[in-house]
């Protein structure tokens, strides 16, 4: 933790300073229209010296400032390629630079939030931790009764930073509107807050990793491993040994690819439908393919391990039936009928007026998966969305930059774009719309829409209460 500024004015001071630059920069931008230079040009100059130096403050800080740049990065595909190959390698290094706690500072957090006899829960407790994020890591250990372990141990004073950092960004939300146009920062930045308070709540990720781990526990395609132990800022969890998706992703063959593209989309929507609640934070790292007895066998064999559920949106109905409705009706070509879904959901505010067509236009290449029986997600598909959405002379960026994302399908959306991103790095081939069928409400037609099963349902509600 030794390059996390904690002390609350250091911090304050470094994101205080962003609205002087921002002003600073608005007058660069002014004198250069008075040169002679086009409005357009200035523009986009202006807006990549301004993510540039956002960014960079997130950077120093992480804490709340690094879930606020993670937040971000779903609107990527808005940017022109010029601030976002800059803005994606500064989310890299957010995301890869958190160092590691001492090893007498792991001690003393066990110490106190375990007990001073904290050592014969376990029979062995490794030292180096596993793996490290921006409020955490993770040790690998074996529990008294000898089964293998995962604990999670959170940094000293990570909470007191997230929140007072969301809680400066939110001063001065209005300023960072250029960088979204159409997009309602502030609301944007109360929900992170409320989220990032749960994802510091221990006892929240261990009641959504349990309720997953008794819902799918006799699943042939998932597996969630169970919650042995929950403290303050500690949390003990069954050991999963796997093969990473990052691994898949690097070499696998194309059979393996396909089965973790799909193993993937069907957690996305099952999941949901299943327990209430959406696993929220899904990068390859919170993912392994678990090959059973036959590590060389059938890739079709193969089992999606899931990790990490501090981040969850609970939805005790499941995907909202906005989502699938809206999709089904684009596929349809109901123009008129999505354009006043949307209104009715936020995703147009009042004062904006937009012709449904050329909403229609807009969504029907982003849904192309859904539209055929199997789809191949590839980088030159996303490549081409991205330029289709972010090139200033394109209908659809126009378009773009007059529609709203309500906070309440902040994490859906989120959830959305990283698991098509990673769909697009594995290059699989994946029957989307099976799993659309099966598990998204609104998506088949009430009259033939799959019921889910009660007992999953009453599960979700349990855990929601």
């Amino acid at each position: 933790m030794s390059d996390l500024p904690r002390k609350a004015v250091t911090r304050t001071a470094k994101l205080a300073a962003l609205p002087l630059g921002f002003a600073g920069r608005a007058t660069w931008g002014l004198g250069k229209r008075i040169g002679g230079r086009s409005a357009d040009l200035v523009g986009r100059e202006l807006q990549q010296r301004t993510a540039e130096q956002l960014f960079r403050v997130l950077g120093e800080l992480k804490g709340g400032a690094m879930k606020f740049g993670q937040a971000l990065s779903v609107f990527e595909s808005a940017l022109p390629e010029e601030i976002a190959g800059p803005y994606r390698a500064a989310l890299t290094k957010l995301q890869e630079a958190a160092p590691p706690m001492p090893t007498d500072t792991v001690h003393k957090v066990l110490a106190e939030r375990l007990g001073e006899d904290w050592r014969e829960l376990f029979t062995e407790f490794d030292d180096k931790p596993s793996a490290a994020a921006s409020i955490g890591q993770v040790h690998r250990a074996v529990w008294h009764d000898g089964r293998e372990v995962a604990v999670k141990v959170q940094y000293p004073g990570a909470g007191a930073a997230l929140l007072s950092d969301l809680s400066q960004l939110g001063r001065f939300a209005r300023l960072l509107g250029p960088l979204i146009p159409g997009m309602d920062i502030k609301p944007l930045i109360s929900e992170l807050r409320d989220r990032v308070s749960e994802e510091l709540d221990y006892a929240l990720e261990a009641e959504a990793q349990q309720a997953h781990a008794e819902e799918f526990a006799d699943d042939p395609d998932v597996l969630v491993p169970a919650v042995i132990h929950q403290g303050d800022q500690v949390l003990v969890t069954e050991w999963m040994d796997g093969v990473p998706l990052s691994e898949v992703i690097a070499d696998g063959t194309e059979e393996e690819r396909d089965r973790a593209g799909q193993l993937l989309a069907r957690f996305l929507f099952s999941g949901t439908a299943r327990t209430g609640l959406l696993h929220a934070d899904p990068h390859p790292g919170n993912f392994r393919l678990l090959t059973g007895d036959a590590p060389e066998g059938p890739p079709e064999k193969w089992r999606l391990g899931v990790l990490d559920f501090g981040t969850v949106d609970r939805l005790p109905d499941g995907l909202p039936s906005t989502i699938g409705t809206s999709l089904r009706m684009t596929l349809d070509g109901e123009a008129e009928a999505v354009y006043e879904l949307l209104c009715e959901e936020g995703f147009v505010k009042e004062s904006i007026e937009l012709d449904p067509d050329a909403v229609l236009d807009y969504l029907l290449p982003i849904i192309e998966p859904a539209q055929a029986d199997a789809f191949t997600f590839t980088r030159s598909w996303m490549r081409t969305q991205a330029a289709r959405i972010a090139d200033p002379r394109s209908p659809a960026y126009q378009l773009g930059r007059q529609l709203n994302l309500p906070p309440s399908y902040l994490l859906i959306h989120r959830v959305t774009l990283s698991t098509i991103g990673v769909l697009c790095q594995l290059g699989a081939t994946v029957r989307l719309r099976d799993e659309l069928e099966s598990w998204l409400p609104g998506f088949t037609p009430a009259d033939t829409a799959p019921s889910v099963p009660e007992q999953p349902r009453s599960t979700a509600e349990e855990t929601t209460a």
